[in-house]
């Protein structure tokens, strides 16, 4: 049974595809000076171009990996900057439906009902005892523990297509996470709808900020001055791992809101391109949602992704300090 997806399939792409055409004085990225000429806005905030065609936002302060790592105690047997994933996943039932919708039958608390439909309280006990027969599968790999680059404190790289997010993964001999991955990163064993736990709470993770509209045409050339400054007035995101408890049973931190992640479909049909986890915006920023609307060239300014790899084999019987 395919996933539930046929809302997400829609709103994101319209979002994506509808332009914005206003008048000089209600655009946002552009301004007027004391003389009544029209000026283009500068960025506020110090940007940096990644390979010509990305954007990051300049950090003053991240922590070393190895002392991230020593910190956190969930590396495992991954390469440093990692945590290791294992444990037993819940699977949508080929009888019941999607892990999504069952999910939806416990909500005690809508926040509203249309898309993006967001719940703010789930029934825990009605979902132990709802979920405690579904299928299951075993998983065990290695997650960045923050979105790319992967550094406390750095900011997520934005701007970037599905095939790019790829390469900048295979760069470290790493890969793009697969949507299971992710999707067990996040909610864990229990399957909870939010990384940490059956409350939404908009001071845990970068979630429910409001949306932005946005002009198509200054994004188009993603190297130029007008796609910088068109960034910096649309970005409402944060650092990785500037709040704490934005954190998976697992120990990755960020997976829901702040910048949507590109991950591998694990479905048969429709695109390979799969976002993960929502944005800042008022979207379902949910452990099980996902959206897959976009082709694997789509690149838009709140999404990246972070990498994933197998893990390594132990030597002589041991694992990796």
């Amino acid at each position: 049974m395919r996933r539930r997806s046929l809302h997400a399939r829609v709103a994101l792409g319209a979002l994506a595809v509808g332009a914005a055409f206003w008048t000089a004085d209600k655009r946002v990225g552009l301004g007027v000076s004391e003389e009544g000429v029209v000026v283009l806005r500068q960025a506020e905030r110090p940007w940096t171009l990644v390979d010509g065609k990305h954007w990051q936002i300049t950090s003053e302060h991240t922590e070393d990996p190895s002392v991230t790592d020593e910190a956190e105690g969930t590396r495992g047997a991954c390469a440093p900057g990692m945590v290791e994933v294992r444990g037993t996943m819940k699977r949508d039932s080929p009888q019941r439906g999607p892990v999504e919708l069952l999910q939806d039958e416990t909500c005690t608390r809508w926040i509203n009902r249309d898309f993006p439909e967001r719940c703010g309280t789930f029934d825990q006990a009605k979902w132990v005892a709802l979920s405690h027969d579904l299928p299951t599968s075993d998983e065990h790999f290695c997650m960045d523990r923050y979105e790319y680059p992967n550094l406390k404190g750095a900011y997520p790289v934005i701007l970037v297509s599905w095939h790019e997010a790829e390469a900048l993964c295979q760069v470290r001999n790493e890969r793009l996470c697969s949507e299971d991955e992710w999707t067990f990163a996040c909610e864990g064993e229990q399957a909870t709808p939010y990384p940490y736990g059956y409350e939404r709470d908009e001071n845990a993770c970068v979630i429910d900020r409001a949306w932005k509209q946005y002009d198509e045409r200054a994004l188009a050339n993603r190297g130029s001055d007008a796609a910088k400054n068109e960034l910096d007035y649309l970005w409402d995101g944060e650092a990785s791992g500037a709040r704490p408890k934005c954190r998976s049973s697992f120990g990755v931190y960020d997976m829901t809101g702040n910048v949507d992640e590109w991950t591998r479909s694990t479905e048969h049909e429709g695109y390979m391109s799969i976002f993960k986890g929502g944005y800042w915006g008022p979207v379902r920023a949910r452990c099980r949602a996902s959206t897959r609307a976009h082709n694997e060239d789509f690149s838009f300014y709140q999404e990246g992704f972070r990498c994933c790899a197998d893990v390594p084999a132990a030597e002589d019987g041991g694992s990796p300090e």
